[in-house]
């Protein structure tokens, strides 16, 4: 198997599958893939752990389905590119810590790689988008590739090191960072400081990624430019109403 990250602003990564080797990501993550590659549909991938391993991916903000890439009878690629503006982070896992990533940072991963909640705090209807704090934990052994929004910035915490982040940018970071969501100091801050009320406290040892685009802060300004008073619709809401649509007509007309 071999990786490699093409691109800049909207990286993609690009994976060389031998005969049997596979990789996996949530549902709805594939870019393109060569004819020799073949998709399977899973409730459980990685670590597995039964309905159990499904429901703690899916309370760390995942989603119930996994795909996965298998090279066939011949070599294939498989690719996968980011949503937004950002990096892709490969990290080796099994000889050191686990990593914690943001709800939305797992890409995709080797077949013994496992992804489940991390960290999970609810701070009250609307704050952060409603759903709570959600950290996702990946362990096992292999590899595991991670999306960070924006530019990327590095940090190693010496042990007791105290780094105070928005929760926004946290991207990802070792387990062997404590972590926890702490107020922000003052009344007056909280009022007016217009930093939000909480912020994510990380204590060293160990590595952070910190992202500089948020995608809550990206979808304020976007919201800023949208038609006030609609309903908004996906674009795969939208393919797929056409299509069932289109279907439902086709089934009409021909019974006239």
């Amino acid at each position: 198997m071999q990786a490699r990250i093409q691109g800049t602003t909207m990286p993609v990564l690009e994976v060389d599958l031998d005969p049997n080797e596979s990789v996996f990501s949530e549902s709805g993550e594939l870019s393109w893939m060569t004819g020799s590659i073949q998709m399977m549909t899973h409730t459980q991938m990685g670590g597995g752990g039964g309905l159990f391993g499904v429901l703690k991916r899916v309370a760390g903000g995942g989603s119930i389905f996994m795909t996965e890439y298998r090279a066939m009878q011949y070599p294939g690629t498989v690719s996968f590119a980011t949503k937004v503006p950002g990096h892709i982070v490969p990290v080796e896992l099994g000889q050191g810590p686990d990593y914690l990533v943001h709800r939305h940072g797992f890409l995709c991963a080797t077949a013994q790689v496992a992804i489940s909640v991390g960290f999970q705090q609810s701070l009250g209807a609307g704050v952060f988008g409603g759903d709570g704090f959600l950290l996702q934990r990946v362990s096992g052994v292999g590899t595991a590739w991670l999306e960070l929004s924006g530019e990327l910035i590095a940090k190693n915490l010496a042990p007791g090191e105290v780094l105070r982040v928005h929760p926004g940018h946290v991207g990802a970071f070792q387990s062997s960072v404590g972590f926890q969501i702490t107020m922000v100091p003052g009344i007056k801050n909280m009022i007016f400081g217009g930093d939000g009320l909480f912020l994510a406290e990380l204590v060293g040892p160990g590595s952070v990624w910190l992202q500089t685009l948020p995608i809550s802060r990206l979808a304020h300004q976007i919201s800023e430019y949208l038609p006030q008073g609609e309903v908004p619709q996906t674009a795969a809401a939208g393919v797929g109403g056409g299509l069932l649509g289109g279907i439902v007509g086709s089934i009409l007309s021909g019974g006239q």
